[in-house]
């Protein structure tokens, strides 16, 4: 590995766990609809975040979550009720991981590894102790513990704070574009685990390193 690079750093939802493995429960309540659902529900989930970032209105992710399944509902003039809703919010903690990700993780166990996420305990804790991964990570990081999201310089600087490393002693590694650039912005190494083959974004903020998945971060052990 880069002998700069100290920590290994996750971001949780759609890097090392699919987000719209929702879409099974979505289709069980609400049929044929169930993948328009769990696609605008992500979207809006990550619009709402930056909405309360930017209006100073922070929420814990759980209520944004909550908040943007309701609005996917309404737009799809689907009918709900509080059991659906919460058998909804809980797939959340239920989650699959990518077939390669432990793997991954086995090979890099040696190195100080953690998570860093948006999301609030609550959904981050159940998920990660669920999926038999938490054994795997020295630290469990989620910016509800400074109120902060995700891409502000605040957020990252509390990965420093709770790992006790420097910027460029980090690889940071997410699926999410604005994640990677906001990283980048900040000063750690960075892998883009581009799932879905999207262009780069157009911010000045190219990463270090683009895989296809997360096997790619295997040669930054070279």
């Amino acid at each position: 590995m880069n002998t700069t690079i100290k920590a290994l750093v996750f971001d949780v939802y759609g890097t090392l766990f699919d987000v719209y493995s929702v879409e099974t429960k979505c289709d069980e309540i609400f049929g044929q609809k169930g993948k328009e659902v769990s696609i605008l529900w992500r979207r809006k989930q990550l619009e709402y975040s930056f909405l309360r970032q930017l209006m100073g209105q922070y929420q814990p992710f759980k209520q944004v979550t909550e908040d943007a399944l309701i609005y996917a509902l309404q737009y799809y003039n689907l009918d709900y009720d509080d059991s659906q809703l919460q058998e909804l919010m809980d797939a959340y903690t239920t989650l699959k991981y990518y077939p390669e990700v432990t793997n991954v993780l086995e090979k890099m166990k040696d190195k100080q590894l953690a998570v860093f996420s948006n999301g609030s305990r609550d959904m981050l804790e159940p998920l990660i102790e669920k999926s038999g991964l938490l054994n795997y990570f020295d630290a469990i990081i989620s910016v509800d513990d400074i109120k902060q999201y995700k891409p502000t310089p605040a957020s990252y600087t509390h990965v420093l704070n709770v790992l006790g490393v420097e910027r460029k002693e980090v690889l940071f590694m997410s699926s999410n574009g604005w994640d990677i650039s906001g990283a980048k912005n900040f000063g750690f190494q960075t892998a883009w685990i581009n799932r879905g083959q999207a262009p780069t974004e157009v911010l000045n903020l190219v990463p270090h390193g683009e895989y296809d998945d997360l096997r790619g971060i295997l040669e930054w052990e070279e």
